[in-house]
């Protein structure tokens, strides 16, 4: 059968390997691990989600988020974006030779060139979230900003611009 010809795949075939293949990401990380730092996932759209956790508190005279803990939790929320916008074509496409996507077989995480993190209120003890958005991506380099809140969306507790190396995307 052609590739052309090929009947679309199940939406529930469609699905699993867009999850497996975010849970390949994610969980590639100890320190995500360590954090409790998951993704809820809307077709391309991804929510960062921080779980509230006692360790994760900096100053308990506050109480408040440790300011380390929010810098990694929007770090994470960029580096998974970029690797996501890098791999979601693949998944929708497959691979050029019309293999299905393989979440084994995931590309290098970006490498962080600079963070800069605006805190701009104290992190309550609470869950948090954070979504990132990829203002350019090119071959070596992409810049990506993050926006973190609590309870509303609108007020934001801290935000960052990051800038990365892109992974060899030749292997």
């Amino acid at each position: 059968m052609s590739p052309k010809s090929r009947r679309p795949e199940p939406v529930q075939v469609v699905k699993q390997r867009r999850d497996a293949a975010l849970n390949a990401l994610v969980h590639g990380v100890p320190y995500v691990r360590f954090l409790g730092i998951g993704f809820d996932r809307r077709g391309d759209e991804l929510t960062a989600v921080l779980p509230f956790d006692e360790k994760l508190i900096g100053n308990p005279m506050l109480p408040a988020l440790h300011g380390g803990v929010t810098a990694a939790f929007l770090e994470v929320a960029a580096i998974i974006e970029l690797s996501w916008s890098l791999i979601w074509p693949n998944m929708e496409n497959g691979s050029q030779d019309g293999a299905a996507f393989d979440p084994d077989s995931l590309p290098s995480l970006p490498k962080t060139i600079d963070f800069t993190v605006d805190y701009l209120r104290s992190g309550l003890p609470r869950d948090a979230y954070a979504r990132a958005r990829v203002n350019r991506s090119g071959r070596r380099y992409a810049s990506v900003h993050v926006e973190a809140w609590q309870d509303n969306r609108t007020r934001l507790f801290a935000q960052a611009t990051g800038h990365f190396l892109m992974p060899d995307q030749t292997s």
